[in-house]
């Protein structure tokens, strides 16, 4: 069994595709409509068969109620994994990302937090201990 793909709420599909591709670099894996619905996903390019993270607009109420209320608990509503922190931290913010946490110590890794424009904080870890 795999993960093939994650879904995270966003509240404009148009300016997390911008976001997700022009900033953090990743590919559209599928963009198709069909009357009112849009079925968007991307992926790493270091992964491009990997899991696929679907951008899919917070339209259902429910949906809109937990993504409001994660940001604004401070929860990352995904996890991105990167071997060079400080340089992604950098290479991004040069690309105009708002951390809301620059890269911090914590136990068993260094995490930084942004803003990724569409209603969503994204972590960044970098594992600083073997497993």
């Amino acid at each position: 069994m795999k993960i093939k793909l994650a879904r995270i709420y966003v509240d404009d599909q148009e300016r997390a595709l911008r976001f997700y591709t022009d900033v953090l670099g990743f590919t559209v894996t599928a963009d198709y409509s069909q009357g009112g619905y849009r079925w968007l996903t991307v992926a790493s390019p270091e992964e491009p068969e990997g899991t696929a993270l679907q951008l899919a607009l917070n339209d259902n109420p429910a949906a809109k109620a937990y993504q409001q209320a994660m940001f604004e608990q401070g929860q990352p509503a995904a996890m991105f994994f990167t071997d060079d922190i400080e340089g992604e931290h950098e290479r991004l913010s040069g690309l105009g990302a708002t951390f809301t946490l620059p890269p911090t110590k914590v136990t068993g890794s260094t995490i930084a937090m942004l803003n990724d424009t569409c209603g969503n904080l994204l972590q960044l870890s970098q594992l600083t201990w073997q497993g």
